[in-house]
């Protein structure tokens, strides 16, 4: 695999090639390759997992100077779930250029979010490695600053499941309940999914590397589809009010008609 392609996609240039092979190594390709000379990528995930968290608080700080330590917090947690750096490994193209098992393969491994947010995470630590701290630092600052302000639009940095519960008592008077359906992958790597039910009806799923923040992004999903319902019913019932209002229009015209025509016969 060439990965200097993926170098281009980056836009860098590693001294060390092998580093960013490793770091596009899932562990389940050295399982199934057991005399291949390098490592997988759990130890550059770990390293790149710490630079990840100390570099988005320190951009964060900088960024939005007056925002809040809360508000600071959870923006921070919204740009380094799993799901976000998922999204960062897609807009890299990432996922062609993984060393993965043919289970894994056939899994559809390349597109499983858990797995590209540890691979964006070991490229992190990779890149740290090979040329310093202000290279990460750029690599992060230039994925993190337009999702963040996509974040701060979409109020995606809210607790999901606070807003939710606010919503669906306030409209429907339930309460959510989230159903854990599915847990797949390695210990390492695991991927969770959840469902966040209203009433007897699946309103939202969500899949994350632990139940908590599969249980926000079900939460999310089901905020949107309760809000669309919401808009529709909105829409439904001003458009029979002015269906009302119309049907009474020409009883309220006609003793106006009745004159008028009334006038005329008289000329």
């Amino acid at each position: 695999m060439n990965v200097t392609e993926l170098e281009a996609l980056l836009g860098l240039v590693f001294q060390d090639k092998s580093l960013l092979q490793r770091a596009l190594t899932h562990r389940s390709y050295l399982n199934e390759n057991p005399d291949l000379p390098w490592l997988d990528n759990e130890r550059l995930e770990f390293l790149g997992d710490a630079i990840l968290g100390f570099v988005a608080a320190e951009h964060l700080y900088h960024r939005f100077p007056e925002m809040k330590e809360g508000d600071l917090t959870s923006l921070r947690a919204a740009l380094v779930r799993g799901e976000t750096l998922a999204e960062f490994a897609t807009e890299l193209n990432v996922g062609p250029y993984l060393y993965i098992s043919r289970g894994e393969e056939a899994g559809r491994g390349r597109a499983r979010p858990a797995l590209l947010a540890a691979t964006f995470e070991a490229i992190l630590g990779a890149l740290f490695l090979d040329q310093g701290l202000e290279a990460a630092r750029a690599l992060i600052a230039r994925m993190i600053d337009a999702k963040a302000q996509r974040i701060l639009q979409e109020r995606l940095d809210r607790n999901a499941k606070s807003l939710l519960q606010e919503l669906s008592q306030g409209r429907l008077k339930v309460t959510p309940i989230y159903r854990l359906v599915e847990t797949r992958g390695p210990d390492h790597a695991r991927e969770f999914t959840v469902q966040a039910v209203l009433g007897e009806r699946v309103y939202g799923i969500g899949r994350g590397r632990n139940k908590q923040t599969a249980e926000q992004e079900a939460a999310r999903a089901a905020i949107d589809q309760l809000e669309q319902e919401m808009s529709a019913a909105a829409f439904r019932e001003a458009q029979a009010a002015l269906d009302a209002s119309l049907s009474k229009a020409p009883s309220e015209t006609t003793p106006i008609e009745t004159a008028s025509n009334s006038s005329k016969t008289a000329h």
